[in-house]
């Protein structure tokens, strides 16, 4: 009897232990910061082809829902506001092309180097100001080409132990632009895709990130290619990729910071 119940018992605390040892290895959803309370500045604007306004609004409801206090501003002079900056928690931008002043992109990046986060998507935010080399430099990546336009294409998680891609399978997304990127190769890169031969011979099989996580001093920046149309985000995963990154993103403030670091060439 009493070695029955000594089995008993070493069974649970094996299945403890195992289940323990599980969930350090694997990072759950739970772990992402919450939205509720955070200060989020939504920047939108530039070139009139992406919706800026009608995907500000899409994403608002979600953040809104999630308890996000939201202020809106289709004006890059918000940067220069330090009373705003210094209040917010998350920036997430979508403004395509167009030029920064020298104190509007000083205001942008000083935040960010204190830790506010910072978010975004597609053009939004990966080709913003094209002039501006040191804006790239805080985002890890730049749009060069988007070969055949709006295609189908498969996107493929590759870091299934990040919290923002944690359970996220490998889906198609429909009728948008694959983007060929300049990147970082030292971001930490949470999906990629895969080109084909169809348009251009010579990118065959070229990989290439999709969704990326990095510091830029003590703010957090993520960032997905997805997004030439809001309507890209009625895509169950795409949508969960964009809101996961963002809720990363805010905890700049708030959580110790990670290593990102995720050199290639080592």
């Amino acid at each position: 009897m009493i070695k029955n119940k000594l089995k008993i018992i070493s069974l649970i605390f094996a299945t403890i232990l195992l289940l323990s040892c599980k969930n350090d290895n694997k990072p759950t959803l739970n772990q992402l910061p919450s939205l509720k309370g955070k200060n989020i500045l939504m920047v939108y604007g530039g070139w009139k082809g992406h919706q800026p306004a009608v995907f500000v609004a899409k994403v608002s409801k979600w953040l809104e829902s999630s308890g996000a206090k939201i202020t809106l501003s289709d004006s890059l002079e918000v940067y220069t506001n330090k009373k705003i900056m210094d209040a917010t928690d998350l920036i997430i931008q979508y403004w395509t092309m167009g030029e920064i002043t020298k104190e509007q992109f000083l205001g942008l990046e000083t935040a960010i180097k204190k830790g506010v986060g910072l978010a975004g998507c597609h053009g939004g935010l990966a080709d913003s100001f094209r002039q501006n080399p040191e804006y790239q430099y805080i985002i890890g990546g730049q749009w060069v080409e988007h070969p055949g336009k709006k295609i189908d294409y498969t996107v493929n998680i590759l870091d299934i132990n990040d919290p923002i891609s944690d359970g996220i399978k490998d889906f198609e997304i429909k009728d948008t632009e694959q983007y060929y990127m300049h990147v970082d190769p030292n971001i930490k890169v949470l999906a990629t895709t895969k080109f084909s031969d169809s348009i251009h011979l010579w990118i065959k099989d070229r990989v290439m990130p999709i969704a990326w996580k990095t510091y830029y001093g003590d703010g957090r920046v993520f960032y997905l290619s997805i997004g030439h149309d809001p309507k890209d985000f009625d895509t169950l995963e795409a949508k969960e990729l964009l809101f996961r990154g963002i809720r990363w993103a805010s905890g700049s403030k708030y959580e110790p910071k990670e290593n990102t670091l995720s050199a290639v060439y080592e």
